[in-house]
């Protein structure tokens, strides 16, 4: 009876995987004729996943698996958050798929088992289920960048992100060695009850890098922007969201709940991770021409203003972080769907000055861009606002005033690249070559997006607030 106790706890990861393993059997049975009928299967299991982890957001914390696998409502959460916007960016995929002929079954089947690697890196209760999440995710996104095999940039996405991977998975296990070699233990509890060494320390730095590799923060960034441009659209949609949104917080869970009683230890590091990505992504951002490039550059900065929250400790910053990157996905998703839906006969449109006179060519998409890029600047009165208030409100109860500043700095240097894009949209002129109507699917999730990033979030985000300051605190 444990392991049926053991699965129903786990049961979002379990239904993922059953559902690829499934899908697996199909595929090879039906070949393309499975292809359509597999994102929508696909779409489904990744809901499933979301309404099982939002249940269990709301119940005690749970172990399983002998304690390796953890399930708190503060990762229910995340999960929920994370499998939810995966669902989404899995069926706005279909007609770039269609179109580029890379409609396949496997590729439902990455985002499955990527998925449930996410799952797995959340709820890992123990160094073994932490490197067995991350790499689940890690090699399923690898071979999703190279997914489009008749492009060259995207060849060259999937290699850079192995390489790169590569070494920040070796880094994990390095780290993991240590900190196993010097406390005796793999189990997070265990290592949070050991004696301090200078050992325990190296290994905790280790991970830490390797963890912010995966977050895409500065400087471990520097596979984001080219695999940002060269990967197919829909995969960039998926990357930028639900395992930024993942990464960002296992990383705050490790070090809350792992390392929370070496706070000295990393703090400070933290804050400097945190103010080199809000630097490099509000800089970086202003020589980019290309819009998928251009978001790489704003993930970097944002996923700094996440870590200011992870700075700040878990009493201030446990909920601040959450919230922001809930609001930063969901905006997120808006802003890709528009890539998405950006495309004339030529082909794709990607470049900035693609966009110019969008505001009489496309009115209704030119508004929904500038809402949301109003939002993921953080201006006032949208919710990227909002999210960015709930962070620094966490830093300034921590006296991390210098981070604070770092981060108005960026905000307000960040706005050089945003306002290029509203230049271009309202300012400049037409081609006159309209762009072709997006399917329903992208069409729902632009304004959807656009809707909650509109100050009527106000409503909707003292909900969320509630739900993850409930959250965070029963842990």
């Amino acid at each position: 009876m444990d392991i049926l106790n053991d699965i129903s706890i786990a049961a979002p990861e379990v239904l993922l995987i059953g559902v690829a393993l499934v899908g697996v059997l199909l595929g090879a049975a039906f070949k393309q004729g499975f292809n359509g009928l597999s994102r929508l299967m696909g779409g489904l299991a990744l809901a499933g996943a979301a309404v099982l982890s939002a249940s269990q957001s709301t119940t005690d914390t749970a172990t399983a698996f002998n304690e390796l696998y953890k399930v708190t409502p503060f990762l229910a959460i995340a999960k929920t958050v994370s499998y939810g916007v995966a669902a989404i960016a899995l069926l706005v995929a279909g007609r770039y798929l269609h179109r580029e002929n890379m409609n396949k079954f496997e590729y439902t089947l990455l985002v499955l088992f990527g998925s449930a690697g996410m799952g797995f890196m959340l709820s890992a209760n123990n160094l073994m289920t932490l490197y067995m999440g991350i790499e689940m995710l890690s090699l399923s996104s690898y071979v999703l960048a190279a997914f489009n095999r008749d492009s060259r940039r995207s060849a060259e996405a999937g290699l850079k992100y192995f390489v790169l991977g590569a070494l920040a998975s070796g880094l994990l296990l390095f780290g993991s060695s240590l900190v196993y070699g010097f406390t005796g233990h793999t189990g997070f509890e265990q290592i949070a009850g050991a004696e301090q060494s200078i050992g325990l320390t190296f290994g905790l730095v280790l991970i830490l890098i390797a963890l912010a590799f995966k977050a895409s923060a500065a400087p471990f960034h520097v596979w984001t922007p080219d695999v940002y441009e060269g990967a197919p659209t829909p995969v960039v949609t998926f990357f930028a969201t639900a395992p930024k949104l993942a990464a960002v917080a296992v990383l705050a869970n490790i070090m809350f709940t792992v390392f929370g009683v070496y706070e000295d230890s990393w703090m400070l590091i933290i804050a400097i991770v945190s103010a080199a990505s809000m630097l490099v992504g509000a800089l970086g951002g202003l020589a980019q021409n290309n819009i998928k490039r251009l978001l790489a550059y704003s993930s970097i900065g944002n996923v700094g203003y996440a870590l200011m929250a992870v700075a700040s400790g878990e009493v201030n910053g446990s909920s601040a972080v959450l919230i922001y990157m809930t609001v930063y996905v969901l905006t997120t998703l808006g802003l890709f769907g528009i890539v998405l839906a950006m495309r004339r006969r030529d082909g794709q449109v990607e470049d900035i000055s693609d966009l110019n006179g969008l505001s009489t060519v496309r009115p209704g998409l030119a508004v929904a861009m500038t809402v949301l890029i109003f939002s993921v600047a953080g201006i006032p009165p949208m919710a990227g606002f909002l999210g960015k208030w709930v962070i620094f409100e966490a830093a300034l109860k921590s006296e991390l005033y210098w981070l604070v500043g770092v981060g108005v700095i960026a905000s307000v240097a960040s706005l050089g690249y945003y306002l290029r894009i509203i230049w271009a949209m309202w300012a400049k002129q037409s081609d006159d070559e309209a762009l072709q109507s997006a399917d329903g699917m992208v069409t729902v999730t632009i304004y959807g997006a656009t809707f909650l990033a509109m100050p009527v979030l106000v409503i909707w985000f003292g909900w969320l607030s509630n739900v993850v300051g409930t959250a965070a605190a029963a842990g």
